[in-house]
């Protein structure tokens, strides 16, 4: 069956059965490898992309279910204000260790600053729960996301 996807704001036709979990559809067939493939059961949250702002795990989320609802990536979130400010405030912090799991860590950090500019301890540990890193860069994960939410209505 054809769907109509709109990822980072370009509307694209896929050829795929209705099942089809969404992180497959943007990494098999629209080539968009910077969603990754953890554990396949929305537990890790390597696959985290945003559908209308929201952090969502594309591994359990069927293609069919995402109708025109906006799909946005690790390849576009720079893009967006609450993006840039977290990808800025990694590289300052110098959260990545092996990187695997950091494309899914800053979709959900991004989705957080975007809801909630100056979140709390609380708010931050309630919004990365579940975002799993291997190599337990928490501390500075935290610290990234502070910075970030620092830097919030400063200019970048």
């Amino acid at each position: 069956m054809v769907f109509a996807i709109k990822v980072n704001g370009h509307t694209h036709s896929v050829d795929v059965d209705g099942d089809t979990p969404l992180l497959w559809v943007l990494r098999d067939v629209l080539g968009m490898t910077g969603t990754k493939f953890g554990c396949g059961m929305a537990l890790c949250g390597a696959c985290t992309v945003h559908i209308d702002g929201a952090a969502t795990r594309s591994c359990v989320t069927s293609v069919d279910s995402v109708g025109q609802s906006q799909i946005t990536t690790i390849e576009a979130i720079g893009a967006t204000p609450a993006g840039a400010k977290i990808q800025k405030a990694w590289l300052d912090s110098e959260v990545v260790q092996c990187g695997y799991c950091q494309s899914g860590q800053i979709m959900s950090a991004s989705a957080l600053l975007a809801s909630n500019p100056h979140p709390t301890d609380s708010d931050i540990d309630d919004a990365m729960f579940g975002n799993i890193c291997r190599c337990g860069t928490y501390v500075r994960i935290r610290e990234a996301i502070k910075r970030a939410a620092q830097s919030t209505g400063q200019q970048g």
